[in-house]
């Protein structure tokens, strides 16, 4: 048993009571280096309480997430047991459980006798602000600052509004995890179409085969249907200028056709440059007299 490690994997957040409750198991197997931990999922499930699909998934993600790796196989009565290690640089990585310490520093008598000169105790300056000072002090959120949250949240539910209905679990959590995708670029409409991608491709799947809400966006499946939708967007912008180029050389060309060019792709030829209101004889009159009309 491992003092340190079961110190730091008690002061992280890991999401929910369950894979808490499995991480300061492994914790309480671990050396110091966070190695040498070997015991099967029955024995995880047999201590924790916890179900057997509860223990299986959490220890997926913790491997999908780098909190824990595979090191190598003990033998043992049922055949192998994987041994395992917790990655301390990647728990030290995880947000704490508790809000950090506020300095104000300290005083050998009871009441400062200055505001704002602190105390020198052991030759160590202390705080030079009072405790009741205003930069101390947290400040209420402005209306502007809570209309923002509240725009942020209207995103998250707006995106979370096109998972199915019947899979939705954990909304808090979803919803949190939803933010900090837009937080980290993200865009909310290209999520949102990712989201609605695999709704699509997974209507009419057993409930077997589905995923719900909370793990969907905490394994960052939307990945997948983020790349998707980018792809399309590239093949759409493509396909887009092929036919900018091809409208352009009707009018190089002095192609009859050119009379069917609309007011709107001529104004769009003449901004990307292809063409100029002068460009092709008959076709350029026809460009001057389409912008003539659309005046």
């Amino acid at each position: 048993m491992s003092w340190a490690v079961a110190n730091e994997c008690a002061e992280r957040r890991f999401g929910n009571a369950a894979r808490k409750q499995i991480i300061m198991f492994l914790a309480d197997k671990a050396s110091d280096d966070g190695s040498g931990i070997w015991c099967s999922k029955g024995t995880i499930q047999r201590h924790t309480e916890l179900s057997e699909s509860t223990v299986k998934r959490s220890i997926i993600d913790f491997l999908r997430e780098g909190i824990l790796i595979e090191t190598g196989r003990r033998q043992c009565k049922n055949g192998y047991t994987v041994i395992y290690r917790i990655v301390l640089e990647r728990v030290a990585a995880i947000e704490l459980t508790a809000e950090p310490d506020i300095e104000t520093g300290v005083t050998v008598n009871p009441v400062q006798p200055e505001p704002g000169t602190g105390s020198t105790v052991n030759g160590v300056r202390g705080s030079p602000w009072t405790p009741n000072h205003p930069k101390t002090i947290h400040k209420p959120p402005t209306r502007r600052r809570e209309a923002a949250e509240e725009v942020e949240d209207l995103k998250s539910e707006k995106i979370l509004a096109a998972y199915p209905e019947d899979r939705i679990r954990d909304r808090r959590t979803t919803l949190r995890l939803i933010a900090a995708a837009v937080k980290a670029g993200v865009e909310p409409d290209d999520l949102r179409q990712a989201v609605k991608a695999y709704a699509k491709e997974s209507e009419g799947y057993t409930r077997s085969k589905v995923c719900f809400s909370d793990n969907w966006f905490k394994m960052r499946r939307w990945e997948k249907g983020l790349a998707q939708v980018r792809a399309d967007r590239e093949k759409a912008r493509e396909a887009e200028a092929k036919g900018r180029a091809s409208l352009a050389e009707w009018i190089h060309e002095r192609h009859p056709l050119c009379r069917h060019i609309t007011n709107r792709q001529i104004e769009d030829l003449i901004a990307s440059q292809l063409v100029t209101p002068r460009t092709g004889g008959r076709c350029g009159a026809n460009v001057l007299a389409g912008l003539a009309r659309r005046a």
